[in-house]
């Protein structure tokens, strides 16, 4: 696979080049800490600083790129979100005593901290003006956060990857192996399921 906006960058960063090396870090760093920071436990959190996790993720980027530009395993974000999730998962296990299971399964397999719940559900909540858009918009904003609680792995991880991370569709099918396609039909889907459970809490008045 090929990631050809950043391509020459790549070549020149795993060559050495420490300005290309600067140069791409600074083009993925926001981006990695947002992974981060909406997985990090809070219990970890308190230990750990996101910062050091992003750091460790380059240190660890830098040393593998040379063998990255041969194999091209991921388009090259995915392949760094991988090595920071990888990171994050160690810092998980290292403070929280996790048991080993599959690394791909367990950093994406979390428990959502309760503020990562709540800024998905801002992101899939109008922003309207006003006091009764508002007053609804926080209802609406409560109902969504306990509907994501009751969606499926699959459904949730997807919501997460198009929504908070704001991972492009062709990204986001590099992760999880399949079709673009399919992310855009597993997003529609997950979407319909939110709204399904939505609309059941509301219950006979919520559809009048």
């Amino acid at each position: 696979m090929t990631d050809l906006p950043n391509d020459e960058l790549i070549l020149s960063a795993a060559g050495g080049d420490r300005q290309a090396l600067d140069q791409l870090w600074q083009l993925h760093r926001a981006r990695l800490r947002q992974v981060i920071q909406i997985r990090l436990d809070p219990r970890v959190r308190r230990r750990v600083d996101p910062s050091d996790l992003i750091q460790e993720t380059f240190i660890e980027a830098q040393r593998r790129l040379p063998d990255y530009v041969h194999q091209r395993p991921l388009p090259f974000y995915p392949w760094l979100r991988q090595l920071a999730l990888e990171r994050l998962n160690k810092a998980h296990k290292r403070h929280l005593g996790v048991k080993g299971r599959a690394v791909a399964r367990e950093v994406e397999n979390w428990e959502m901290p309760d503020e990562s719940v709540v800024q998905l559900a801002d992101r899939l909540v109008s922003d309207e003006t006003g006091a009764m858009q508002r007053l609804l918009r926080d209802e609406i904003r409560r109902q969504v956060r306990e509907a994501l609680d009751q969606l499926n792995f699959d459904d949730r991880q997807v919501l997460v990857m198009r929504v908070l991370e704001d991972l492009t569709t062709g990204e986001t099918a590099a992760v999880l192996g399949i079709s673009e396609a399919a992310v855009r039909m597993r997003q529609l889907r997950a979407l319909e399921r939110l709204q399904k459970i939505i609309r059941k809490k509301q219950g006979p008045a919520g559809g009048r």
